[in-house]
């Protein structure tokens, strides 16, 4: 969430960052109105209160000196000044929630370095590693064909049971999918900490990172119970420390996640339904950090190199784009995305999406930190990354691997993972 003492301050720069990313500055037009009146609400309210101790402590001499006639007159005036200062603070906290409510449907303010841009197509390609034009003919097969050969998907019988754009992997795909979990989390095990959180969580958890209330049609929603499953770890473990207060020495502090992961994908309906490309249920390993405002740039670079590695030690072609201000997702002020190609899909799958969302989700969680001894608290910076989302570099290391002789190869960063087996082939 913006800071409101922010946009009071330096009105003009924040509505000028917010239209980069395709924001209406006049929503901003309206909160720093309603602000306007929110903070003379509450003057008037206090100016009020003050005048009804003053009064208070004249009844009280009024009566000291034997003139209670006089103290009658001034009590009654007393409750009409009280009652319009109520009437006065009620306004103000109103007026409050009307404009925390509009703020949350506001996204972070782009990086001053966030390319400009009005989505995709003006991304930045910031690094390529191999070349798509290379991939061989026997690699020029989608992995829903590859899978279907081999005994590893199995979409018709998940659609049965679930409906359109679920899957269900068997066999050796099955291993595959934790083979690539666990080779996710043991890359990181040396600085993270893992932590295995609830899949369903409440609606506040999800105001948090800003999922909700402004993308709620592209999650699901238990209605009965009031809550919902987690489009990404990253939720959960942004509310780990809400409401709380951490030592600076304590930061930065690095968590990691696997969890399965949902998402409606409401608007999609048509686009990329086959095989893995867009799904309503996954895995993903999410990496994420809490640290100050100091420590954030390193602390992207890292997430980043990180997700970045565990694609090189795949084997598989890759690039890096810097996300223009247009599209980056609503929590983050910078963002870098790893797309993997998939020659027999001939697409650019995106496999992890790096971002750092400043005091954004920290001001809609309450999450602050100390930086010494009796100094005030302050937000604390988020970042989150996907170690390895599953699907994607599923189908990317599938169509990539696949051989001549229509086995798939493991690479050999993922054979402890596997077993120790070398290839995939049928299912027996």
């Amino acid at each position: 969430m913006l800071d409101i003492r922010r946009l009071r301050a330096e009105s003009d720069a924040v509505k000028a960052a917010a239209a980069r990313r395709g924001e209406d500055p006049g929503l901003l037009d309206e909160v720093i109105a309603l602000d306007e009146r929110q903070r003379a609400a509450g003057r008037r309210a206090d100016e009020l209160r003050a005048e009804v101790k003053r009064i208070s402590k004249e009844v009280g001499a009024l009566h000291s000196a034997g003139r209670s006639d006089e103290a009658a007159g001034l009590r009654d005036r007393s409750r009409e000044l009280g009652g319009q200062a109520q009437a006065q603070a009620d306004e103000a906290d109103e007026l409050a929630e009307q404009i925390r409510a509009m703020l949350l449907m506001v996204g972070n303010l782009p990086a001053d370095d966030c390319p400009d841009g009005s989505g995709p197509d003006d991304n930045v390609v910031a690094k390529m590693v191999g070349d798509p034009a290379r991939a061989g003919e026997h690699q020029r097969v989608p992995h829903w064909e590859i899978g279907a050969e081999l005994g590893l998907l199995d979409t018709d019988r998940a659609v049965r049971m679930s409906g359109a754009m679920f899957v269900m992997y068997r066999g050796l795909g099955a291993r595959l999918v934790r083979a690539l979990i666990d080779y996710g989390l043991d890359r990181n095990r040396d600085a993270y900490e893992e932590i295995r959180p609830p899949t369903l969580v409440r609606t506040e958890t999800m105001v948090g990172t800003g999922h909700l209330p402004k993308f709620a049609d592209d999650a699901y929603h238990l209605e009965r119970d009031d809550l919902w499953a987690i489009p990404t770890a990253e939720v959960p473990l942004t509310s780990l420390v809400r409401d709380e207060i951490l030592d600076e020495a304590d930061l930065p502090m690095r968590l990691m996640a696997h969890t399965s992961c949902f998402r409606r994908e409401a608007g999609s309906a048509g686009r990329d339904t086959r095989g893995l490309l867009r799904v309503h249920e996954f895995d993903k390993v999410e990496l994420y950090e809490f640290c100050t405002p100091e420590q954030a740039p390193d602390v992207h670079a890292d997430i980043l190199a990180r997700a970045e590695s565990a694609i090189a030690d795949l084997g598989l072609t890759y690039r890096v784009l810097d996300l223009c201000a247009g599209d980056l997702g609503a929590a983050s002020a910078r963002t870098f995305d790893i797309e993997v190609y998939a020659p027999g899909a001939d697409r650019w799958l995106e496999v992890s999406s790096v971002s750092w969302c400043r005091d954004y989700q920290a001001r809609r969680a309450n999450i602050r930190y100390r930086p010494g001894p009796g100094e005030r608290p302050r937000p604390v910076h988020s970042l989150n990354g996907s170690g390895l989302a599953v699907p994607r570099v599923w189908a990317g290391l599938v169509e990539t691997c696949r051989r001549s002789d229509g086995l798939v190869a493991v690479p050999e960063a993922l054979q402890p993972y596997m077993g120790g087996l070398t290839e995939i082939g049928p299912r027996r």
